[in-house]
């Protein structure tokens, strides 16, 4: 995986996934700037409101991480980032801050 990867992340203690773009991935942990995937739908339903993106840059421990998983489609099941680019014609890549 490169920087400004799309991807999964899972955790444990406590669970959690997180969706965003891979910002930094070292021996100490990864830095994503994205947000909690239970969220998703909800963030995407509220897009282009004024509330802001939602979007947080955070770093999660390496003892933290279960798996990094790209995010790509399955089959015929789109991916996060191409079903962001159905609901709201926007390219994630292009969405996402340039300096990333």
């Amino acid at each position: 995986m490169k920087i400004g990867s799309v991807v999964v992340l899972s955790l444990h203690s406590p669970k959690e996934k997180v969706w965003g773009q891979l910002t930094d991935l070292t021996s100490a942990g990864v830095t994503i700037y994205g947000i909690d995937l239970a969220t998703f739908e909800d963030w995407l339903n509220r897009f282009g409101s004024e509330e802001g993106t939602g979007f947080a840059t955070v770093f999660y421990p390496l003892y933290r991480v279960e798996r990094i998983a790209l995010d790509e489609p399955v089959a015929m099941v789109p991916s996060l980032a191409e079903r962001f680019q159905q609901r709201t014609g926007q390219n994630l890549h292009e969405f996402l801050p340039g300096n990333l």
